[in-house]
């Protein structure tokens, strides 16, 4: 069986490559595809892209996206409070 993918050698310091790991999973991808990926989104423009299109959508909802966050956090804030003082 034959592959056109090569094999490579990372040294990384252990608290980065623990990092790494923890993102990998997160994602549900095993840590060679999400090296692969992020080595593909920043070679491609495909970060840069996805960065740009976030700070567009910050730029004409962030205000509507504080007040939601603000609001959530109001209405969750009393019940935290109660819990603590309970125990």
């Amino acid at each position: 069986m034959s592959s056109d993918r090569k094999q490579t050698q990372l040294r990384l310091a252990p608290d980065v490559l623990a990092a790494g790991k923890d993102a990998a999973a997160a994602r549900g991808l095993d840590f060679n595809k999400y090296v692969e990926r992020l080595i593909a989104e920043d070679t491609t423009g495909a970060r840069a892209a996805g960065m740009a299109a976030a700070q567009r959508l910050i730029d004409v909802h962030g205000d509507f996206l504080a007040d939601l966050e603000s609001d959530l956090d109001n209405r969750h804030a009393p019940a935290q409070q109660n819990r603590g003082a309970a125990a």
